[in-house]
């Protein structure tokens, strides 16, 4: 609660938190609309491969075209800091040399994402990660790096994962018992083999939404088949000690009055395997039909005390409980996203803490399987493509059965024919040895003594 008045003294002793943004996307420019206005915080330096969809990024987020200039190197970005301005660099590894306190890392890749953050934490910077498909990778890994080197690698708050892992920690800070933690989403059985091409009809978006929102249509099936549920949901997973389901995501229809009914352990009455789950519900029927006061947008945690008193006072006060009483639902209807970013830069750079992050360790995988039926020498184009969703399982299992995490499933060719919901295994790809990626998530595995 004291974030805006510490940013404040920042700002009267000239010492503002100097911040480096990499990915000028969608979620990047609702990032840079918000650090052109904050108290305290100073955006240094941005970097995108496309130096023109940087520039149109800061000229939508209302930036004045004097306010930044090209850079071609560490040194060049440094003196275009020091001169007041924003250096704009075509390289995400450049940025990292640069003289800044904080480096948020938004490029959506995996591959870069984790190669950005590797080489930021090394360098002795703090890490805002928005691109939530590395960390379900290798974020075990890079948080532990950054407790090495005296820094903090954080989840972006804004997005639903910081906001679930807030609302965990609200309720065990208080005393209760997490009964579910998650969020909300539109899902519907058939999106599983939603592709790019109808991604932006499902989801909602008018013609002209798509014509001036700067969507990823990847992306936002990605939001559809369920994968991005399930990346998210894993990254809760290991930053709260949580579980995820053994068979999946429910995403059941609900309201947010059914929460505390519904996301209760099946033997109270509700559809949980055991208390202390993720899940994601869905707002829209199998019919694609609405439910009314759904959470689409939002996020919850469901949750109940041992005291008889407290659970008395759960009625008293107005909360959301089951028939019994016994649990009770909080929620925050709406999420931000980049807009909120604010929050972990401060947090990072003025406390030293992370706004969520894999404390727990490897839980919980994410792992792909086919939209259709595939033949050998195919390629899986990754998250949110024409080949394959993600679904997420406890990391243990998913190591049992062999399987190969999303996160690494971009390029890679099929060796044999599968049928369609096939589970990609390792035995049914040739994995690139020269990635970054793969090689850190093998440090990461020798680490936590997994067999590699």
């Amino acid at each position: 609660m004291n974030l805006a008045r510490a940013l404040a003294r920042r700002e009267a002793n000239g010492t503002p938190v100097r911040v480096g943004l990499i990915g000028a996307g969608k979620f990047g420019t609702m990032i840079l609309s918000q650090l052109r206005l904050m108290t305290g915080v100073r955006l240094c330096v941005l970097a995108d491969l496309d130096g023109d969809r940087a520039r149109r990024a800061l000229t939508e987020a209302g930036w004045p075209a004097d306010a930044f200039a090209p850079a071609a190197s560490a040194g060049a970005a440094n003196d275009v800091a020091r001169s007041g301005r924003v250096a704009l660099v075509e390289s995400g590894e450049l940025a990292t040399g640069c003289e800044i306190d904080v480096l948020i890392e938004a490029t959506g890749h995996e591959e870069a994402g984790a190669l950005h953050a590797y080489r930021a934490i090394e360098r002795g910077l703090h890490v805002v990660m928005v691109t939530v498909e590395a960390d379900v990778v290798v974020g075990p890994y890079l948080q532990r790096m950054a407790q090495r080197n005296g820094v903090v690698y954080s989840m972006a708050y804004g997005d639903q994962p910081a906001i679930i892992c807030e609302l965990v920690d609200w309720a065990r800070t208080c005393g209760f018992e997490v009964v579910a933690a998650g969020k909300g989403t539109k899902f519907a059985p058939r999106y599983r083999r939603s592709t790019p091409d109808t991604a932006f009809e499902n989801y909602g978006f008018t013609p002209e939404q798509v014509a001036t929102g700067g969507f990823n249509p990847k992306m936002f099936n990605s939001f559809l088949d369920g994968t991005k549920s399930a990346i998210e949901m894993v990254a809760v997973a290991n930053a709260t000690g949580l579980d995820v389901p053994r068979d999946g995501l429910s995403f059941a229809p609900a309201s947010v009055y059914d929460l505390p009914s519904l996301l209760r352990p099946r033997e109270d009455g509700g559809i949980l395997p055991h208390a202390g789950v993720v899940d994601v519900v869905s707002c829209v029927r199998d019919d694609e039909s609405f439910v009314d006061d759904h959470l689409r947008w939002g996020v919850y945690v469901t949750f109940t005390s041992e005291s008889a008193y407290a659970r008395r006072c759960f009625g008293e006060y107005g909360i959301a409980t089951d028939p019994s009483g016994r649990f009770a639902a909080l929620w925050r209807p709406y999420h931000l996203i980049g807009l909120e970013i604010g929050v972990s830069i401060a947090s990072a750079a003025l406390r030293g803490e992370p706004t969520g992050a894999p404390f727990a360790g490897h839980r919980a995988e994410v792992v792909c399987a086919t939209r259709a039926p595939m033949r050998a020498g195919e390629l899986i184009d990754g998250e949110g493509g024409y080949a394959a969703y993600g679904t997420c399982m406890p990391a243990e299992l998913a190591r049992q059965l062999d399987l190969v995490p999303m996160g690494l499933a971009h390029g890679l060719r099929l060796t044999r024919d599968v049928p369609a919901d096939h589970p990609i295994g390792r035995r049914d790809v040739v994995f690139d040895d020269d990635s970054f990626l793969w090689r850190l998530r093998r440090e990461q595995d020798a680490q936590l003594g997994v067999p590699v």
